[in-house]
């Protein structure tokens, strides 16, 4: 790759240090090393509240922003990357290593210093036109590696039991609760799943390291490496310490070289604690923030998390994984009327959820369509009720290693009884009406009753159905019921499916977008946007409820639980106190419980829910 003598840009962004309020977002005129600290999970949506103007953890969109400013800055020459252990899925991380490429692309060296890496991580560095590791560093690709809980056992523990019906033979999302390992049609899904994520990592490390996939096959199966090992293998370019690694940059670059660690941060709030009228010029900002910008703009709008009923219910720094179907309704038709805004991406990381929920959001969403583009984004998933919401659109985007699909229903409630019973208290019904105690959970559903669910079940089955034909059309490669059923599939095999129609992330449907709507001079909306204190203040002042802008104030007084707005499963203490502890030995367990447990609670609210099974962690 052909360099200039000009100095390097290292482009360091903390993510997990949590660094608000950090200093300048303008262009240097002296030549940069820009350093990214790639470090914990990075959020797909930015929080619907923040204080004042602070700084949160970069989502995915600002962070690709950052690498395209870089790349198109002058004073740039190459940029750093520290990567430690970033919590990304697969989309994200296909997404990430396009940008690294649009970087290389414009003749910026992009170096990768990581210590320690496993399937996911690696991929990412062997993006980098030179991959460095310390002497000790540990390289471990040995596959990929993924595990399902199954409750049947804990449920019978504590005298509980599930009541599940299916659509679709494939729809599995029940099973957790019914079983205690997969049923054959699980297996076959997660194996065919997890055999294509295999093959695009097997493919991603022989095109970036310009070896054989076969060479590749044989090096996984040989691992893990030590970082000797693996300079051996050519899966790594260099080994040395950190001291080693910057001395290195400064002899290629120069020692005057301008190392800098916040490129495109936004400048903090400016406070003047010693003046009593600070207060009104931060008002002052804020109003004008909110006056209406009539510059052209593409809007995003982010359906990220489990899909409930209602509005989302934000915290300080984030929602607790749920995404309210009120709330994205009116974002949708507000960014519908708003003129400035002339295309929309819904930009997709969903297992699904309600199916009532889904269906509302895909409405606005197609009533969005009529009138101006609607083009969707998918992320690390998209399935089930994630993937009802994007029929509302015309074109869909996914990456490669986006799951996606999941066309069926799975339904039922949790018969809590026997726990009642060990606790020595009794519950005495009282009815009216012949299926009053439809949904009671004191007992299973009788023959009469299971036909009824399922009867409803199967009308919200072919009303999904119905969607994807109606919205796919002629774009389906095979019979619908060959592809519903509940069966899930990565981007790739959904492209080839038809139920997709381009492989690609945020930024190419963002750009597809604006083609769409003819625009070329555009600025991104996020929509809603984020709100502060100040905002809240204003609102207030000016006699509009905080509800209209859907913050809730319990969250922003005193912090937002996830098991606050669920039932019993979730306030019960021993689960209280079961996932702090397994939260404190494996993290990704403990989310995956967690999540599990949401869709038991969402049991209770709802008889058909549209979500996919227990998403695959791959590590």
């Amino acid at each position: 790759m052909r360099m200039t003598t000009r100095a390097v840009i290292v482009g360091a962004f903390l993510f997990g240090a949590g660094l608000y309020g950090t200093a300048v977002a303008q262009l240097a005129t002296t030549d940069q090393i820009i350093v990214f600290r790639l470090d914990g999970p990075i959020p797909e949506a930015p929080p619907e509240f923040q204080l004042f103007q602070l700084e949160p953890r970069k989502t995915l969109h600002e962070l690709i922003d950052r690498f395209r400013r870089a790349r198109k800055d002058d004073s740039v020459k190459a940029v750093v990357l520290t990567i430690d252990q970033p919590q990304i899925g697969w989309a994200q991380l296909q997404e990430l290593r396009r940008a690294i490429a649009d970087l290389r692309s414009a003749d910026k060296e992009v170096y990768a210093y990581v210590e320690t890496a496993n399937a996911v991580t690696y991929q990412l560095a062997a993006a980098a036109s030179k991959l460095v590791m310390p002497p000790t560093g540990e390289l471990r690709i040995i596959g990929l590696y993924t595990e399902h809980p199954y409750f049947k056992g804990l449920l019978e523990k504590i005298g509980v039991e599930a009541d599940i019906e299916h659509i679709g033979s494939y729809k599995t999302a029940g099973e957790p609760f019914t079983r205690t390992g997969p049923s054959k049609e699980a297996e076959e899904m997660n194996q065919w799943l997890l055999n294509d994520l295999f093959d695009q990592m097997v493919r991603t490390i022989a095109d970036s390291r310009q070896l054989t996939p076969e060479r590749v096959r044989e090096l996984i199966d040989q691992g893990p490496f030590t970082a000797k090992e693996a300079l051996e293998a050519k899966l790594i370019d260099e080994t040395g310490y950190v001291e080693d690694f910057v001395r290195s940059l400064q002899k290629r670059y120069g020692q005057d070289i301008k190392m800098v660690y916040n490129y495109g941060a936004k400048k903090a709030p400016d406070i003047d604690l010693s003046s009593p009228f600070a207060i009104f010029k931060l008002f002052g900002e804020a109003m004008q923030k909110s006056r209406r910008d009539e510059k052209a703009s593409i809007g995003i709008v982010y359906v990220d998390g489990i899909i409930v009923p209602g509005k989302t219910e934000p915290g300080l720094f984030g929602d607790a994984g749920m995404v309210g179907s009120t709330t994205i309704r009116r974002v949708l038709n507000k960014a519908r009327d708003d003129e400035s805004i002339k295309a929309v991406v819904l930009r997709i990381n969903s297992p699904g959820g309600s199916a009532m929920a889904s269906d509302i959001i895909w409405h606005a969403g197609k009533e969005l369509a009529g009138k101006k583009p609607l083009v969707v984004s998918m992320g690390n998933v998209a399935a089930s009720g994630g993937y009802y919401v994007s029929m509302g659109a015309d074109t869909l985007f996914a990456d490669p290693g986006t799951l996606t699909g999941s066309i069926g229903v799975v339904g039922g409630k949790i018969v809590t009884k026997g726990l009642w019973n060990w606790t020595g208290i009794n519950w005495h019904e009282y009815k009216i009406g012949k299926n009053a105690a439809l949904m009671s959970t004191n007992r299973q559903w009788d023959e009469r009753e299971r036909e009824l669910i399922r009867k409803y079940m199967q009308t919200v089955y072919n009303e999904f159905v119905d969607r994807v034909k109606q919205a796919r059309g002629e774009r389906i490669k095979k019979d619908i019921e060959e592809l519903a059923g509940g069966r899930v599939y990565t981007g790739k095999q959904a492209l080839a499916l038809g139920l997709v129609d381009k492989l690609g992330g945020l930024q190419d449907a963002i750009r597809f977008a604006a083609s769409s709507a003819n625009v070329s001079d555009y600025e991104i909306k996020l929509l809603p946007e984020p709100k502060n204190i100040l905002d809240l203040m204003l609102k207030s002042l000016m006699g509009e409820s905080p509800d209209d802008e859907h913050i809730n104030l319990r969250a922003v007084a005193g912090g937002h639980q996830p098991g606050q707005r669920f039932g019993w499963t979730l306030q019960s203490p021993a689960i209280r106190e079961l996932l702090p502890a397994i939260n404190a030995m494996d993290s990704l367990k403990a989310e995956t419980i967690l999540r599990s447990l949401l869709r038991i609670e969402l049991l209770a609210r709802e008889a058909a829910l549209l979500v996919l099974p227990t998403e695959i962690n791959v590590r």
